[in-house]
């Protein structure tokens, strides 16, 4: 009986030590005690897209990044996932390798499930074709979009076939972005050629409200707009309203 006490006694004193190290290992990674939770019976998804986009080549450690063989997998596991009815795209992103944005680009594309994307702070470069791959589009008021020519880092060959790729590459996101936004060609590779408009580089820096009058991005919002839009959707899908159009 002293024995069956003694343990009792000791696992009494454990847990509030247990609870202390999980209060102190939640203020060391969120700099808060008390982080909500997602319920776990939520038939939304939240996939976000921050830093750069690593492609091919990892990138040094103190960058912010987003690996594309991690987010991949996801989307496969959201398409196969019957709980999941509806996926929202949290984008905050530099741009990054190019294929491997058209990759995640194109996999958000075909999913069969709707998809809502929400520009917030940035979705410069290649996050630009990610941002609308989705079926509804969202960008705040002080969000960003810089569309810029599309560029090669390393060792580059002094030849005509060079540019050829390049122009080649640049075309893909071209043709993305046009066929799943209202943006036209002329207009799209107008504000990509553009220049004054950064200091050094050619482009244009495209402010929210600006995104949405150029057909880029659907509507001007946040994530309470997002969440309604989605769920609207998915409403829609369960209903046989008819077939979603990007």
């Amino acid at each position: 009986m002293e024995k069956e006490r003694y343990f009792q006694a000791e696992t009494e004193g454990e847990q509030p030590e247990t609870k202390a190290e999980e209060a102190t290992a939640a203020i060391t990674q969120l700099g808060q005690t008390n982080v909500p939770q997602m319920d776990p019976d939520t038939n939304i998804h939240c996939l976000t897209i921050v830093g750069q986009i690593e492609g091919h080549i990892q990138l040094p450690p103190q960058n912010k990044a987003t690996k594309y063989e991690h987010v991949i997998p996801q989307i496969v596991a959201i398409e196969q996932n019957p709980k999941i009815e509806g996926l929202l795209v949290i984008l905050n992103t530099v741009g990054g390798d190019v294929e491997a944005g058209l990759a995640i680009a194109e996999m958000l594309a075909s999913l069969s499930k709707p998809t809502v994307s929400v520009v917030l702070g940035g979705g410069h470069s290649i996050g630009v074709p990610i941002a609308v791959s989705c079926n509804y589009s969202f960008i705040t008021e002080t969000a960003t979009m810089t569309i810029h020519p599309i560029r090669l880092t390393g060792l580059v060959i002094g030849v005509p076939q060079t540019f050829e790729y390049l122009d080649k590459m640049q075309e893909r996101v071209v043709r993305f972005v046009t066929k799943h936004s209202k943006i036209s060609e002329e207009k799209f590779k107008e504000l990509m050629f553009s220049k004054g408009n950064l200091t050094r580089d050619i482009g244009t820096n495209v402010v929210g409200p600006d995104a949405v009058r150029y057909g880029l991005i659907d509507e001007v919002g946040g994530v309470s707009q997002a969440m309604a839009k989605l769920r609207e959707l998915i409403a829609m899908r369960k209903n046989g309203e008819g077939k979603m159009i990007q």
